[in-house]
């Protein structure tokens, strides 16, 4: 996870002297003065950039202030163009910052308006530039708190095999109750008219979404929903206790090492480790 702070960029200050290592420092890092307040003006403009795409929606603002709209949404586009390119100017390891997660974010910031010329609406697609303000984190010296993101991750993916396991076993369910659902209401009721949408009905039932728009009129087709309506609870509760206790796994794991880096701030060493894995400073016994 440490590409969420460092962007790719490179090893340690100080790798490339000289006007890079500068800029790098201050649009990659926060240890600087000019690097806290460039972030500060960064978030400051993508909030006001996801505001005027928010308020463009608006139809009566939109048929008001649109030109105005279109002005704002170019200038921080261009602000952003230019921003990307330093970005990549001044990273050591390009194609590290380009791949990886804010990389791939910076650049889907600045696309939707240039694709908006050839393809209409797809401007409000800048709404993504919101993941950005991700970077308040590290502003914030709050870094340490993506450890616990680390947990939930690594929660999803050692739950991922029972949880397809669990899906495809919803999957058979559904479909059958939802063909039994036709078999039932069919033939008197148009909601369900076939088999597929009997199977939306018992997956929209099984969720307890339950948006009312078909309901049953059979009195074996009611009690049949009772009993989808019912278990709906039980399997909703299934997926949440293979995650949770896939978290106390992890939990559990790093609880060996509860040492936090002086300078970043970063939690979840390993036990044997001598420096931070995110920043590189040394550890404290």
């Amino acid at each position: 996870m440490s590409s969420f702070f460092s962007d790719g960029g490179d090893d340690g200050p100080g790798s490339e002297p000289g006007l890079r290592e500068r800029i790098w420092r201050t649009i990659f890092l926060s240890d600087t003065k000019s690097g806290q307040i460039f972030d500060v003006i960064l978030l400051i403009l993508i909030g006001a950039s996801v505001a005027i795409v928010m308020l463009e929606s608006v139809e009566t603002l939109r048929s008001l202030h649109g030109y105005k709209f279109l002005i704002l949404e170019w200038f921080f586009t261009l602000i952003f163009t230019v921003e990307y390119g330093v970005r990549l100017w001044a990273v050591r390891k390009k194609r590290r910052y380009a791949l990886s997660f804010f990389g791939i974010v910076d650049l889907l910031s600045i696309l939707p308006t240039y694709v908006a010329i050839f393809f209409v609406g797809t401007q409000y697609l800048m709404v993504i530039r919101i993941l950005r303000l991700l970077r308040m984190f590290r502003v914030l010296k709050m870094a340490h708190h993506f450890g616990q993101a680390n947990v939930l991750m690594n929660a999803l993916k050692s739950s991922a095999p029972k949880i397809s396991v669990f899906l495809f076993f919803i999957l058979t369910l559904v479909s059958i109750e939802g063909t039994l659902m036709y078999i039932v209401e069919g033939g008197s009721n148009p909601g369900f008219s076939s088999i597929p949408q009997s199977i939306y009905w018992a997956i929209v039932t099984v969720t307890t979404v339950g948006y009312g728009d078909v309901a049953p009129l059979t009195v074996v087709g009611k009690i049949l929903s009772s009993v989808i309506m019912l278990s709906g609870f039980a399997i909703i509760a299934v997926p949440a206790g293979i995650v949770t206790a896939e978290i106390g796994r992890e939990n559990l794991a790093l609880r060996m090492d509860r040492r936090k880096c002086d300078q970043c701030g970063w939690t979840g060493h390993d036990p044997a480790a001598i420096y931070c894995k995110h920043c590189g400073c040394k550890l404290h016994v």
